[in-house]
Parts: structure tokens; C-alpha cells; sequence
């Protein structure tokens, strides 16, 4: 071969792998789509006012996770719970796509998302197959809504934060009027352990919520949490004053899990004090509950604990105990 037709097939060798590497750049990557899911079922004795025992399935929830070009992702998730007459019903939990730009601390999310705070609380606790936590059971909070959000997180999670527009009435609440919410947390890590997590270490948290419930009634959260957590043990103690038109209530909410060696094992305690209206007096009331864990499997944990309610305006105490399991796939 000539020296010129060496050259020639040389370029266009060359342009040929040059051609093939920007086709390649430009071919977005294939979407990742993955599916899981988690069920809290239990068995449930309860000795007043009625007694009764029952085996339930409290939730099931089924995620359906995307992963995209772009730092685009989107999150689908139907929850599944028993209706009043013992059937199961479903509904969506999360429905939103996320958008976290190249290098940005910054999410940016639209359509049923999570509100600020519960999801936080719930990772913290990490245990929700007992029950919803103080703010969520007694009403002052809930776990979803639609609306638009955007998370933060800066230096390894030693600031974490969320704000969100949505509408106000929770995801199983409908649309409500035409007023808005507007929710609000950022959390410090004060103090970092053996814990890197988002809600690990020593931390201070703050959160707002100022709104207006469909009609006008003012509905507005202010709430601050102390936690310390490492991959041992956690303890963490909250206030939260809540206004609901005219009401003013409050929940002081405090619990600590400690893992015994080996981390399969561990006893947790909790303690809920809810004054549903401060004006009124004898009507606060005390939820105490107590247990231990045991982590069957990556996928399985069994939790068996006392779940008691007293009220001081006298009325009988409800005890509960509580066969409960988590299966994860």
C-alpha cells in the first residue's frame, strides 16, 4: 500500500471512531426503572373499652422508582390499607417526577410529593410498623400532598432541608380550595457520630407550616426536634404547637432505640402527650409504648410491644399488645 493510501485509510479510520464516540454521547442512557415494596401486618389484642383480638394487614405499599437522563427521576407509590368494613382499599401515597440538576445540592419535585417533615421523623424512628408518630397519628401532619417541592442538602448532610407549596389537605384529603400551604424544615447536625445518615448525629431540627384549611380556618405548625442518633442507639424529644381555627393544641412526643451487639436485636420506648386544645383543661392524653425488635432477615423484622393510652379526663385506658412484622422486597 502506497504511503497516500495509508493516510487515507488512517482518516478514515479515524473519523470513523470519532463518529462512533459522539453517537455514543449522544445516546441517552437506558431509564432504570426498579420495583419494592413493604407490608406492616400484626396481630392485635386490645382489653377496653371492647376486648377484641384481630390479625391485620395495617399497609402495603408497592414503589415503582424511575431513573432517567438528566438527573431526571420520577416515584409512583400506591398504598394499600383496610377500609371500615374490612375490605383493602388503594390509593396513590407519591406520584411526582424530581429533577436534581448536574452538581446542584438542590431536588426539585412536582405532583404528590412528600411533605417535609414526616418522612424525616419516620427515618429517625425507623419504626413505623408500630404506628404513625405523634404528628401524623394525631392529625397535626401528614406524610404526602400535592403540590411543588424542592430538598436541599449541603456538606454531607451536616444541613439538610425542605420547602414545599402544596395543597394543605393531605394526600387522602382532596384538592381543597383555592389556598395553599406552606411547609418548611432544616435540620443542623450540631454533633457528627459513627451515623452519616441525613438524620444522624447531634441535630437540631425546626419546622413551619402556615396555612389556611378549606373555609379560611387558620391551620399553622410550629415544631421543634432534638435527636442524637448513631448506629447504636437514638434519642430524640420534640414540641409541637399546632393552631386550628380558634384551637390551640400541642404534642410533646419523645423516644430512644437502642440496638444490642450484633444489630439484629434491639428495645425501643416511646411516649406521646397530646393536648388537644390548651384552653380546655383534663383532656390531654398519654400514649406510652414499649417493645423489642428482632431483624429476622435483611427482609423481615418481628417488633412485639405495649401500646397504652390513658386520658386524664378519666375515661378507661386502652391497652394494646402488638405482634407485629415489616416485610421488605
Amino acid at each position: 500500500m502506497h504511503a497516500r493510501q495509508r493516510f487515507g485509510a488512517l482518516v478514515i479510520s479515524a473519523l470513523g471512531a470519532l463518529g462512533g464516540s459522539a453517537l455514543a454521547a449522544q445516546t441517552p442512557a437506558a431509564p432504570q426503572i426498579t420495583v419494592s415494596g413493604v407490608v406492616f401486618t400484626q396481630y392485635q389484642y386490645v382489653d377496653a373499652p371492647v376486648h377484641n383480638n384481630t390479625f391485620e394487614v395495617q399497609r402495603a405499599y408497592v414503589n415503582v422508582l424511575g431513573r432517567f437522563a438528566n438527573g431526571i427521576s420520577t416515584r409512583v407509590t400506591t398504598d394499600i390499607q383496610p377500609a371500615a368494613v374490612g375490605n383493602q382499599i388503594i390509593r396513590l401515597k407519591y406520584a411526582f417526577a424530581a429533577w436534581t440538576p448536574t452538581g446542584s445540592s438542590l431536588t426539585y419535585k412536582l405532583g404528590m410529593i412528600q411533605t417535609p417533615y414526616v418522612d424525616f421523623e419516620e427515618t429517625l424512628w425507623d419504626y413505623r410498623m408500630q404506628g404513625t408518630i405523634a404528628v401524623d397519628r394525631n392529625g397535626a401532619l401528614t406524610s404526602a400532598d400535592v403540590g411543588f417541592g424542592v430538598d436541599g442538602r449541603w456538606n454531607n448532610e451536616a444541613v439538610n432541608a425542605q420547602v414545599a407549596l402544596v395543597n394543605g389537605e393531605g394526600y387522602s384529603g382532596g384538592t381543597g380550595d383555592f389556598r395553599k400551604d406552606l411547609e418548611a424544615r432544616v435540620s443542623f447536625r450540631l454533633k457528627p457520630t459513627n451515623d452519616a445518615s441525613r438524620v444522624g448525629g447531634m441535630r437540631v431540627t425546626g419546622y413551619l407550616g402556615i396555612g389556611k384549611a378549606t373555609g379560611g380556618a387558620d391551620r399553622n405548625r410550629y415544631l421543634g426536634l432534638l435527636s442524637y442518633k448513631t448506629q447504636q442507639y437514638t434519642l430524640a424529644g420534640e414540641y409541637v404547637a399546632r393552631t386550628d381555627g380558634a384551637v390551640d393544641g400541642s404534642i410533646i412526643s419523645a423516644f430512644g432505640v437502642y440496638r444490642f451487639t450484633g444489630g439484629k436485636t434491639a428495645a425501643i420506648a416511646r411516649i406521646d402527650i397530646v393536648d388537644p386544645n390548651t384552653a380546655v383543661a383534663n383532656n390531654k392524653v398519654t400514649r406510652i409504648i414499649a417493645g423489642a425488635s428482632y431483624q429476622l432477615s435483611p427482609n423481615i423484622r418481628l417488633l412485639a410491644d405495649l401500646d397504652r393510652q390513658s386520658f386524664e379526663s378519666g375515661a378507661t385506658d386502652i391497652n394494646q399488645i402488638l405482634f407485629q412484622a415489616q416485610f421488605v422486597f
